[in-house]
């Protein structure tokens, strides 16, 4: 990963590293406050050895005072020092235990032995330090071998004697607030990174090109309002939701399908990616734009796009299918009346048999015979095959991804689905794309402010089918009431995909 990616990462999960420095910061602050201070006292003595008045001797007793000197600091904490202090002060501890709290050291190219007592009580602490500096004194002074003189050879003295410290040496507020700081931030980080690496969620065209090559052709940003209000293109024209539908739109113009061009499957991997409202979005912006489009529900399994338009869904797809009625009598007009919807009906046992039938597979060639563009909505594919065997029968699949929603695995076997039946994958719709600081999507801001130039272009470019409009051809199904105008106005219904 770059260190672009490590600045988003920590951009996006700013919340878990801010969580996990605050709880570093509470925890230091606890553990000062729980901890029970103790005292350091210091005492320090100085080693000589008693020499001769030549040059030579005085070169030769500190040689070996300095050769001696940190075997008598590491003397300080054994028993032979420790025992009479604690018989001395009274204290009610062994030498092991008391040697824990001692802590002595050598300062390089010195005979000076230091010696540094923590406990809880200043003056006691102080105490021992002063009483072990006598007793190492006196052990050195039994231990060290006596010359024929009788003088003792090292000499061991008290340059500075302890005193009770003012204020405790442990624990340190500042030092441990600090280090909660860091370790808490080290975790916060850890665990941000660590989540993105773990969280396999496809949320950027970053994810996408992870899972298939195929291009992205539309990037619809999330909108809070879009599940209570679907419909956006229509609702709000010049929101940011609907300026990205009209770049799917353009971006149209440039998918290459061969002779079935007009008929294009709209599939997912799984519920809740958006398909239907792309769908449904898709059509109503291609229809503004003087495209006969024909809209159909071909999900017979959970269709909505009947519900999501106000249209009576009860005839439909499967009345067709099944020969109780003509494929112009079931079209219900709907808008600018450039476009028609061919509702789902009823709900069959048997979806994936109708839907990959030769009736399913004429129905199509009529419709895009009659239309500039067909757009066909369909069930997911990893519950279901309907949407792979359809989009073997049309010109190709435009797969809607769910930012956030679709993990990179599920993806892959959807598209893998497709892959077995011979059908393209013309593009994929990255949708609900989450709008981030620094990215490319912050312009749109700009089209919600004034009018778009593109909602009053040129239609988009698609291969022409014939003139004619298949309401022209249907005035028996008006009689029959399986057609006609919008039935009223949709209520807001939450996306069930």
């Amino acid at each position: 990963m770059e260190l672009r990616e490590y600045v988003s990462i920590l951009r996006d999960r700013w919340l878990t590293v801010v969580l996990f420095t605050v709880l570093g910061l509470v925890g230091a602050i606890a553990a000062t406050a729980v901890a029970t201070p103790e005292y350091t006292a210091t005492t320090k003595t100085f080693v000589s050895v008693q020499a001769g008045d030549s040059v030579g001797d005085l070169v030769q007793g500190s040689t070996y005072s300095a050769n001696q000197v940190r075997s008598y600091a590491q003397l300080a904490t054994m028993p032979a020092v420790l025992d009479p202090v604690i018989e001395e002060l009274g204290l009610r501890t062994g030498s092991r235990a008391l040697a824990g709290s001692i802590t002595t050291s050598v300062p390089q190219n010195t005979v000076i032995i230091s010696i540094a007592v923590r406990d809880g009580d200043p003056q006691q602490a102080a105490a021992i330090a002063n009483s072990v500096a006598d007793h190492l004194a006196k052990a050195v002074a039994e231990l060290a071998p006596t010359p024929a003189g009788g003088n003792d050879p090292i000499h061991i003295s008290t340059v500075s004697e302890a005193v009770p410290p003012a204020s405790p040496s442990s624990p340190d507020p500042v030092l441990n607030i600090t280090i909660g700081l860091l370790l808490g931030l080290a975790v916060g980080v850890a665990v941000a990174v660590g989540q993105e690496l773990l969280n396999t969620r496809i949320r950027t065209e970053e994810d996408l090109r992870r899972v298939t090559t195929a291009s992205v052709v539309g990037s619809i940003p999330l909108d809070a309002g879009a599940e209570l209000s679907p419909l956006i293109v229509q609702g709000s024209p010049q929101s940011p939701r609907s300026e990205a539908f009209r770049r799917l739109r353009t971006n149209l113009q440039f998918l290459d399908v061969g002779e079935r061009s007009r008929a294009i499957v709209l599939v997912s991997a799984i519920p809740a990616e958006g398909k239907s409202t792309t769908a449904i979005n898709l059509a109503i912006t291609l229809a503004d734009a003087g495209t006969r489009v024909a809209l159909v529900d071909a999900d017979l399994r959970r269709p909505s796009v009947a519900r999501y338009l106000g249209l009576e869904g009860a005839v439909g797809l499967t009345t067709v299918l099944i020969g109780r009625a003509a494929l112009e009598d079931v079209l219900q007009p709907w808008g600018n009346g450039h476009l028609d919807v061919l509702p789902a009906g009823e709900i069959p046992p048997n979806p994936s048999e109708l839907l990959g039938s030769q009736a399913m597979s004429t129905v199509l060639k009529e419709l895009v015979g009659m239309y500039d563009v067909v757009l066909l909505d369909t069930a997911p594919l990893l519950p279901v095959t309907d949407g792979a065997v359809l989009a073997k029968l049309a010109g190709g699949a435009l797969v809607t991804v769910g930012a956030g929603t679709v993990h990179r695995h599920q993806l892959a076997e959807a598209l893998g689905a497709l892959e077995s039946v011979d059908a393209r994958v013309l593009g994929v719709v990255l949708n609900k794309l989450a709008r981030r600081q620094g990215d490319r999507y912050p312009y749109y801001d700009y089209y919600a402010a004034t009018p778009s130039e593109e909602t009053t272009s040129k239609r988009p470019t698609f291969p022409a089918g014939p003139r004619r409009h298949a309401r022209e051809h249907s005035p028996a199904g008006a009689a029959r009431g399986w057609r006609g105008e919008r039935v009223s106005e949709p209520e807001p219904v939450p996306d069930p995909e």
